[in-house]
């Protein structure tokens, strides 16, 4: 078992994490390898690194068998992104603020690194989405939480067209329209009153944003569908950007083809939370205000 190590070193404390992770690896006797960028700022870790444990950042997903991401959400995306093209399983670390995608805390550690030598988890496979724009030689689009196209710097709405197998569905004027994965169910979508969407559930979910109807709601597809999205805009130029990460302009009027990916992204699960003990930890779900309210004008 071969682990890389993917950290964002602009993270607080995020050096102390990664020392303290290497050596909980160390006690149990696996493998792993550091990105080079990560110690480049060597003086700041907490233990001694050989050059045979470091390694450019693009292979690190060639070489391990694993990848650890320690940060945020931000993080954990970028690193599934990177990994899916290498069929490589990612695990989270969270020392972000949110962490919804993260599949443990620093606390966690210890039992993390444990059951990964025992090999007590599950690698499960979750939806990502791919497009391409219409008439235009540019790079295939890949998203894991949500592809968003919007009217970016332009103060004005879009028009937005959207078509299913081909068969029309609406045209109505907003902000933009997210097109989103289960995964990203609980991110961008879910603001604007999207529904949470299990993670196992093979569903695609179509949220406009701000739109100028109060008719126009959130429509929740299945994954086998293809989405022809038409937006126009007196703008010179509409946005599309994929987990908020990677950002593409394009001339109106812009179409858009978005499809399930072929090709999954892997996620590692252990035993140490479900789903919806983080929807309850993570998103406060059954958190009565009332209820503390009450108690702290008792006190």
């Amino acid at each position: 078992m071969l682990i890389g190590v993917i950290a964002n070193i602009t993270k607080e404390k995020v050096f102390e994490v990664v020392s303290s992770f290497i050596e909980e690896v160390k006690k149990n006797d696996l493998d792993y390898l550091l990105t080079k960028s990560l110690v480049e700022s060597e003086s700041k870790l907490k233990i001694k690194i050989g050059e045979n444990f470091l390694i450019d950042d693009k292979d690190i997903y060639k070489k391990s068998d694993i990848i650890i991401s320690i940060g945020g959400d931000g993080t954990m995306l970028s690193t599934v992104y990177n990994a899916q093209f290498y069929d490589k399983p990612v695990l989270g670390l969270n020392i972000g603020k949110l962490g919804f995608l993260a599949e443990a805390e620093i606390s966690q550690m210890a039992r993390i690194i444990k059951d990964i030598k025992e090999k007590k988890y599950q690698i499960q496979e979750r939806m990502l989405i791919t497009a391409w724009v219409e008439d235009y030689n540019s790079e295939k689009l890949y998203a894991i939480n949500d592809l968003v196209i919007d009217k970016g710097g332009w103060p004005k709405m879009l028009e937005i067209t959207a078509r299913v197998d081909g068969e029309y569905v609406s045209t109505f004027s907003s902000d933009g329209v997210i097109v989103a994965t289960p995964i990203g169910s609980t991110g961008y979508s879910l603001s604007t009153g999207g529904p949470v969407v299990s993670p196992s559930v093979d569903a695609i979910t179509l949220c406009p944003i701000s739109p100028h109807s109060l008719t126009m709601r959130p429509l929740v597809l299945s994954s086998d569908r293809e989405i022809r999205i038409k937006a126009d805009s007196p703008h010179n130029e509409i946005q599309i950007s994929c987990d908020g990460q990677r950002v593409y302009h394009f001339p109106p009027p812009l179409e858009i083809t978005i499809r399930k990916s072929e090709k999954p992204v892997k996620l590692i699960h252990t035993s140490v939370t479900t789903y919806f003990e983080t929807l309850r930890n993570k998103l406060l779900w059954g958190i009565d205000v009332r209820r503390n309210n009450m108690k702290n004008e008792k006190e």
